[in-house]
């Protein structure tokens, strides 16, 4: 735990320059920014890893919730529910890939000493699997749709999210270790994947998330 506050400390440190550097480079930004905008030559920037909020899905319209019951709600989605064992907690600053995890999503095990924040990620954001399972370790939802899933479900998804107090203690991202679902949820020590979309899913995801947010091993916020 003291090594964990430790690293939670000094991750909260960087993130604290990457914003201060960031105030700067706005400044610089907008300021040329103004220049480009007048002469009609605005450019396209990259992605990166920071999230957004979960309040931009408010007119999506979810189907109602049917069951609170995790195994009822999976059934009725053709979903299947599994509590792999748990492969260990450890920390190493590597590149981590599928094979070193026995599910895929993976829901623990060895992982980076670094964790995404909770949101809502672009397509193809949050790709490192080490900081994915960090965040399980806390005690997160992570919901993750497979490469290629149409706009409008993952519009879904990020209006799920606002559900709970605007995406509280859950992630959304892009799968991108060739998962074998269209969508799946994962806690640690916990898998819900369904291999194809339908509006009955959005029970599983909910009552996945009821029974699972909060309790991973970690407390640290």
């Amino acid at each position: 735990m003291a090594r964990e506050r430790a690293e939670a400390s000094s991750a909260a440190r960087r993130r604290r320059l990457r914003y201060a550097f960031g105030g700067a480079l706005a400044v610089a930004v907008a300021s040329a920014t103004v220049v480009l905008a007048t002469s009609g030559a605005m450019g396209g920037g990259g992605e990166d890893d920071e999230p957004k909020g979960a309040g931009g899905a408010a007119n999506v319209q979810l189907p109602e919730q049917q069951t609170g019951d995790l195994a009822a709600a999976a059934k009725a989605a053709q979903c299947t529910v599994s509590n792999p064992p748990i492969e260990g907690q450890a920390h190493a600053t590597k590149i981590f890939k599928a094979s070193d995890y026995k599910t895929n999503p993976p829901t623990s095990g060895e992982h980076h000493p670094e964790w995404y924040e909770d949101g809502i990620y672009e397509s193809g954001g949050a790709p490192e699997l080490g900081k994915q399972v960090h965040t399980l370790e806390h005690g997160r939802i992570d919901v993750q749709y497979r490469a290629g899933t149409p706009n409008s479900t993952v519009a879904q998804l990020e209006a799920l999210l606002a559900e709970q107090s605007g995406g509280y203690h859950m992630l959304l991202y892009e799968n991108v270790s060739d998962m074998p679902y269209a969508v799946a949820a994962t806690a640690w020590g916990h898998l819900v994947g369904c291999k194809t979309m339908n509006d009955k899913v959005f029970d599983v995801l909910r009552t996945f998330r009821a029974a699972y947010i909060d309790k991973g091993p970690e407390s640290v916020p």
